[in-house]
């Protein structure tokens, strides 16, 4: 069975490890009890929005940006392909060249 709550915690972790803060610098920032965090991270405790959002805040992670990849994470463990949501660079700059041309006329 899939837990978002452990999807979440994961993320959260990922995040705060990748901006190189410990546990304590992040509850503190988001004033969360470190211990409360801490059953988050583990995916022991559902996090309110409230929580999210100050603790995204304190990550310096928009929200949406830590719930797109929770939501890629659980269509992974569902055995469905994930597609990026970004536009390679080539990709993006083939599109600026088509558009400007089509403007010049």
């Amino acid at each position: 069975m899939i837990l978002v709550r452990q999807e979440i915690g994961e993320v959260l972790r990922d995040f705060r490890l990748q901006k190189g803060r410990t546990l304590r610098q992040v509850a503190g920032r988001a004033s969360v009890a470190l211990g409360y965090l801490s059953e988050v991270e583990r995916g022991q405790k559902e996090a309110s929005s409230e929580i999210l959002a100050s603790v995204a805040e304190a990550l310096d992670v928009p929200i949406s940006t830590i719930m797109r990849e929770v939501g890629d994470r659980i269509s992974v463990l569902e055995g469905l392909q994930v597609f990026p949501d970004v536009v390679p660079d080539d990709l993006a700059a083939l599109d600026r060249d088509i558009q400007s041309q089509l403007s010049l006329r």
